[in-house]
């Protein structure tokens, strides 16, 4: 179960953290753990989660500072993929897509950001800051897929 991580600057201009981890289940009991948007989105330990149909609000208290992003569910091949509309980046998209292995389902999840929207928090809260902070919350949603799985 361990994870695989990379953070980085990639050459299309974003910035990007990509997390694997192997849940010991089959690919559709991830699938419905991941499309339950609200309790999945809760279990990155975020202060507040709204949905109403595709639209998703996440407020974040990262430091000194409040992060509200305003974001769109969007339909791909991806299990899970959402954009924002409104927030502090000037771009940014994450997506969950599931492959079965051997040992269950193996489970990535990508988000890609560029540049902080607001000058203020720009020096402050870097892409280091980000990256660290993103890797905490997509490792907690996947400590919860693996709490929701009975033991094998």
């Amino acid at each position: 179960m361990a994870n695989a991580y990379s953070a980085g600057h990639w050459p299309s201009g974003m910035e990007r953290v990509s997390l694997t981890r192997t849940i010991p289940a089959d690919s559709e009991t991830v699938t419905g753990l991941i499309t339950d948007v609200a309790p999945f989105m809760r279990a990155a330990g975020f202060d507040e989660v709204t949905l109403d149909g595709d639209d998703l609000g996440i407020t974040n208290r990262v430091g000194l500072f409040e992060i509200e992003l305003d974001l769109e569910i969007v339909e791909t091949d991806a299990v899970l993929r959402y954009e924002q509309r409104e927030g502090i980046f000037e771009s940014m998209m994450t997506e969950y897509r599931i492959e079965a292995v051997d040992d269950g389902t193996e489970v990535t999840a990508t988000t890609e950001y560029s540049a902080l929207d607001l000058p203020v928090l720009g020096e402050m809260l870097d892409s280091t800051v980000v990256s660290r902070q993103r890797t905490k919350e997509l490792n907690r949603q996947f400590d919860w897929l693996v709490e929701q799985v009975p033991s094998r």
